[in-house]
């Protein structure tokens, strides 16, 4: 969690405060024994994350589904958008949704080109966004304005998706897209962004790419066989020169 989320928690909900630091897709140790026992909601009530076993308690309440891509937390645009204004922070098309990334994802080297970067951690953006997460405009926010009260939206109710509940893992085959569809209005839950060319290549695209590539790459180090092709084994054996004859002794 970043340095300024901790030295300003007190100007934080304390929903938003506990979201932002929770570790989800941990094993429960209320239901370690249970098959599906992953921490993948979270309840806005109690600031507590749940795994689906733990649900019947807090049925009535505001409950947020976490999902995870590429071993990073996302929640559905629709349902952040209930809760915190989310105007130019980059949302992504995955499975068939619209997602934004929970906190700041680590970068092995700092984007050096001139492309529009994020305003708190440099990564690579399209335009006309200016946050690669949430807590990148969070941390953005209360670096220059003091406060995030403006930006909170009042949510008194908030459910789980239907018809049921999923396991929250995004398909490592999807592609991530930047959204093509925008909307300006930041205090009715709209992500605020401007109209944008929906593109195929981004950080994060990369770094699956690379990582496919890599896999691809072992496997076939892994699989390569261990006796030679045919058409070599019969080369070499028609390249073969005949040995001198071995005659039988004699006495």
């Amino acid at each position: 969690m970043n340095n300024m989320f901790v030295s300003s928690s007190y100007v934080l909900p304390r929903w938003l405060e506990v979201l932002l630091r929770e570790k989800f897709y941990n094993a429960c140790i209320i239901h370690e024994e249970a098959k599906k026992n992953e921490k993948n909601i979270y309840c806005l009530d109690c600031c507590i994350s749940l795994c689906p076993h733990c649900l019947p308690p807090h049925r009535s309440h505001r409950l947020l589904q976490i999902r995870r891509y590429v071993y990073h937390d996302v929640i559905r645009l629709d349902d952040a958008t209930k809760l915190i204004d989310c105007a130019f922070v980059q949302s992504y098309t995955t499975n068939s949704a619209k997602v934004v990334f929970l906190n700041q994802r680590p970068q092995t080297r700092t984007f050096r080109g001139s492309g529009n970067i994020c305003s708190t951690c440099d990564r690579s953006l399209q335009d006309p966004y200016l946050f690669c997460s949430l807590s990148c405009k969070i941390d953005y926010v209360l670096r220059t304005e003091g406060g995030l009260s403006k930006y909170l939206l009042e949510c008194k109710f908030l459910s789980l998706p239907e018809p049921g509940l999923d396991d929250g893992l995004m398909t490592p085959d999807s592609i991530l897209e930047p959204t093509g569809s925008a909307r300006t209005s930041s205090g009715s839950g709209g992500n605020g962004s401007v109209g944008c060319k929906t593109m195929a290549c981004t950080a994060t695209t990369s770094e699956v790419v690379r990582k496919k590539r890599s896999s691809v790459s072992a496997y076939r180090s892994a699989c390569r066989p261990v006796c030679s092709p045919v058409s070599e084994i019969s080369a070499a054996l028609m390249n073969r020169r005949k040995g001198n004859p071995q005659r039988a002794p004699l006495y």
